[in-house]
């Protein structure tokens, strides 16, 4: 099993610049941002936040946003593979799509049904209340469909997506914070890798939630700007945060034999991955920055590749003062002089930060930057930070023909993940010819 490469043969995306793939990536390509002042957001004052939302059709309205989002995705990735299902061995197909935030609207109905002063909350009255709820019809009555009883697990839209698509392999949820999604697609290529299955649907989605976004305001890590295009300037000096996103990414990853099998197009190959734990605080960086740089070196030791052979890194990029240079100072420790041979690039400026989305968008962002040799750009960064010396490809993007790429994430809890790819040889040969005929 270990002598099979596993491949991606299907990529489905969906974020605030556009509805599916090609148009997510050509709104990268150009840099043209999905941020706007944040509208309708229960709980937060109307243009007071910044933030990157999608704006999706009216069905499914009752069901979590972030399900729809998820489903979205899944759908184009799935039939971006072709699959023949009457030939598919659905026992042999996993489903590993990372836990978000659950419907709450339970909490908004407790306070609502108080006398207006917030609940009084005992330890003995908690799962009181909880039983009382699942068991009142009265609150079981509610136009919400489907209900919130059915939404609040974290993992709703796992086992929804998994039970959709009758996926009966291994299915794998995990909260990871901001590498949930990398940490997905990883946990996908080691059940193909362990031979627990054949193929598999991996990936993540994420819907803008008001008590995160309430959070991060509080952690003074949004951005703010007058104008909400310039608010996210990863790199740059004048950085002051992220802005939320709303988006997925979903990944068909299959045996390459069994690809072959079945005539699929190929995309790109998993080199290898690697996930670590930093254990320094769970919110706070490590400022030297040990942890990811073991990361990425421990990546491309798996992946087979030397620091020369990285082309391209797509960074997690989040725009803060400590994020950025942290990252920079990792790629620099780990690759030693190749780090300045490395296009770098951020695309949270487009997109905004997706957090249990963020690494499975930007992984599909990575591939297709190897599919078309062009790096996207990262958008407004037009005063670069001196000690973010790399070069973060500022403004505008860049022809490339290198084969290798390495996409990584960072998360609260001390998550780290990366995964290293390689453009699938069939696409380097039209590209080359492509560059003969220009």
């Amino acid at each position: 099993m270990h002598d099979d490469p596993v491949v991606i043969t299907g990529i489905g995306l969906i974020a605030s610049v556009g509805m599916d793939r090609e148009s997510v990536w050509r709104a990268v390509r150009e840099g043209r941002s999905g941020a706007r002042w944040l509208v309708g957001l229960e709980g937060i004052p109307d243009r007071w936040l910044i933030g990157a939302p999608v704006d999706l059709p009216s069905e499914g309205a009752g069901e979590l946003k972030v399900v729809r989002l998820a489903r979205h995705a899944a759908r184009e990735a799935l039939q971006d593979a072709c699959f023949d299902w009457q030939w598919l061995d659905r026992t042999r197909f996993g489903c590993a799509i990372s836990a978000h935030m659950g419907d709450t609207s339970f909490i908004r109905h407790l306070y609502q049904k108080s006398d207006g002063q917030p609940p009084t909350i005992q330890v003995p009255y908690i799962p009181n209340w909880i039983g009382d709820a699942f068991a009142s019809e009265s609150f079981a009555g509610t136009e919400q469909s489907p209900p919130w009883w059915t939404q609040w697990l974290p993992n709703t839209a796992c086992w929804t997506i998994g039970r959709e698509f009758g996926l009966y392999g291994p299915r794998l949820c995990h909260s990871t914070a901001c590498a949930s999604g990398l940490i997905e697609v990883l946990s996908a290529y080691w059940a193909i890798r362990d031979g627990l299955c054949d193929v598999a649907l991996a990936g993540s989605a994420d819907a803008i939630h008001p008590l995160f976004a309430a959070g991060f305001h509080n952690m003074r890590v949004l951005a703010y700007h007058p104008d909400p295009v310039q608010a996210c300037r990863p790199f740059d000096r004048a950085r002051n945060g992220f802005i939320m996103g709303e988006g997925a990414g979903m990944f068909v990853l299959e045996r390459l034999s069994h690809a072959r099998r079945r005539g699929a197009r190929i995309y790109a190959q998993i080199l290898g991955g690697k996930m670590i734990a930093d254990a320094y605080h769970v919110t706070g960086l490590d400022a030297d920055s040990e942890s990811l740089a073991y990361l990425i070196e421990a990546t491309m030791k798996t992946a087979g590749l030397r620091p020369s052979d990285i082309q391209y890194i797509n960074a997690h990029g989040t725009g803060t003062q400590q994020n950025d240079r942290m990252e920079v100072r990792a790629i620099r420790r780990a690759l030693g002089p190749a780090a300045y041979r490395v296009y770098v690039s951020s695309v949270k400026p487009v997109l905004g930060h997706l957090v249990n989305a963020a690494g499975s968008v930007e992984l599909g962002i990575t591939i297709l930057a190897l599919r078309d040799g062009f790096v996207p750009p990262t958008l407004n960064l037009t005063s670069p930070d001196p000690e973010c010396d790399l070069d973060c490809t500022p403004l505008v993007g860049r022809r490339f023909t290198g084969e290798h790429a390495l996409k990584f994430s960072v998360g609260f809890g001390g998550h780290q993940a990366a995964i290293a790819l390689r453009r699938w040889p069939e696409v380097q040969s039209q590209l080359e010819l492509l560059a003969r005929a220009a």
